[in-house]
């Protein structure tokens, strides 16, 4: 008889190996179909436990490292994580323990290896009560740890650290009143406008979701387009647009938008909101880098960047990833800002943000362009907003937010955003 969980355990395991062995991001482990022969329960609990692992595993490391003399094999590593963490999350040891010796003997490689997982986690689940929450919360891995210290201070960082570990709540932009949406579907509304639930739901089943009432948008994601505030009839580019929670924002505002994006397939989602919400917008497939068309109002680009700011929803990111590429992607990011400003009509308005917690990639980046374009200029005034802290405004103009604000409301992304005039 097959062990009840054990189909989703054994896809949780291989995602987590894709994820720390194979340098895939979550999003696309789940894009090679793991998941796609399992029950819609078993999928979602798959997908469940991934996270988890990843967000827990620096704490699951620290408990199991007085039960190895060596360290296994990363493989075997990640089931003995993943069985920690369920372990002290409250699922049946004796399940777990049976469900991890399974997937190890399924594999000739590591076969050899179910008396040890099975003697350990047995270990782990006899630990006293309350070891678990004793544990200090994961860190950062060093390659980004370092940085984000030199940039922001080792309390900060801490503080982010502590968000990360919590979690993401869900939070949603209203096409209308906020207040409306948040009693329909048992939210809060935020000080910045966004309205937020706390655990989990099926955003599908919650109510105004077939009206196409509200999106599913972090609260920090969408304060860029309230930055840049559109007017009515203005012509504005909404440039790497997928997934088009910012499109819909500029367009629920009444302006004339072209959404981009270089994906074809995430546009098929921008398209499918776009339906779903009643909302406008020209879609287009292609290369920011090669629009010639100018005459915009004005810009949103929401360049492609570490997205280290959205750890808290991505855990996955600091083990798939090892900053080697960041180089690029900061090169990259100027080169768009400066093609940006020549699509730009005399007068006209750039939003630039990122979803990074680097100054590289945003107070740095912000800087140099305002050397490199005479005349260009920062609005801080653009930033005198509903919810927005005075202390989160920068030297240079822009606005820096972190997952460590508003910790009692359950914090943030991280985003770096400024709005940049074009001379007249």
């Amino acid at each position: 008889m097959t062990e009840p969980g054990l189909a989703a355990r054994r896809a949780a395991h291989d995602l987590v190996d894709q994820v720390t062995i194979d340098g895939l991001l979550l999003s696309e482990a789940l894009a090679t179909g793991t998941l796609a022969r399992l029950a819609p329960e078993d999928r979602a609990r798959a997908q469940r436990l991934a996270l988890q692992t990843l967000r827990g595993m620096d704490r699951a490391d620290r408990m199991l490292k007085p039960f190895l003399q060596k360290r296994p094999p990363l493989t075997v590593c990640n089931v003995l994580r993943m069985g920690t963490i369920e372990i002290w999350s409250g699922e049946a040891a004796h399940g777990v323990v049976n469900a991890c010796v399974n997937i190890v003997g399924q594999d000739k490689h590591t076969q050899g290896m179910k008396g040890l997982v099975n003697a350990v986690l047995r270990r782990i689940s006899e630990e006293r009560p309350g070891a678990w929450d004793r544990l200090p919360v994961p860190r950062l891995p060093d390659w980004l740890r370092g940085p984000m210290i030199e940039a922001w201070g080792k309390p900060a960082v801490e503080g982010m650290e502590d968000a990360h570990f919590a979690g993401a709540s869900l939070d949603l932009t209203p096409k209308g009143d906020p207040q409306s949406v948040a009693t329909a579907v048992g939210g809060t509304v935020l000080p910045t406008g966004s309205v937020r639930l706390q655990g989990s739901a099926q955003v599908s089943a919650l109510p105004g979701y077939a009206e196409g009432n509200w999106w599913v948008q972090d609260a920090a994601a969408a304060l860029p387009v309230k930055v840049l505030a559109p007017k009515k009839g203005e012509k504005i580019l909404d440039l790497c647009a997928a997934p088009g929670g910012k499109t819909m924002q500029l367009a629920a505002a009444g302006a004339k938008v072209t959404a981009l994006d270089l994906s074809e397939r995430r546009l098929e989602r921008v398209s499918e909101n776009l339906v779903r919400t009643a909302l406008t917008a020209e879609v287009v497939a292609g290369d920011a880098l090669e629009v010639a068309e100018g005459g915009w109002d004005a810009i949103l680009l929401d360049a492609p960047c570490s997205a280290t700011g959205t750890i808290r929803r991505h855990p996955d990111l600091p083990y798939a990833k090892d900053g080697s590429e960041f180089g690029a992607l900061i090169d990259l990011q100027a080169e768009m800002i400066d093609h940006a400003l020549t699509l730009l009509k005399p007068g006209g308005r750039l939003l630039f943000c990122t979803c990074s917690l680097l100054p590289d990639e945003g107070e740095v980046q912000a800087d140099e362009a305002l050397e490199r374009h005479e005349g260009l200029a920062a609005d801080p005034a653009a930033l005198e907003i509903d919810g927005i802290d005075p202390a989160w405004i920068t030297a240079e103009g822009g606005l820096r937010l972190r997952p460590d604000f508003w910790p009692d409301l359950g914090g943030m992304d991280g985003f770096y955003m400024i709005l940049l005039r074009k001379p007249a």
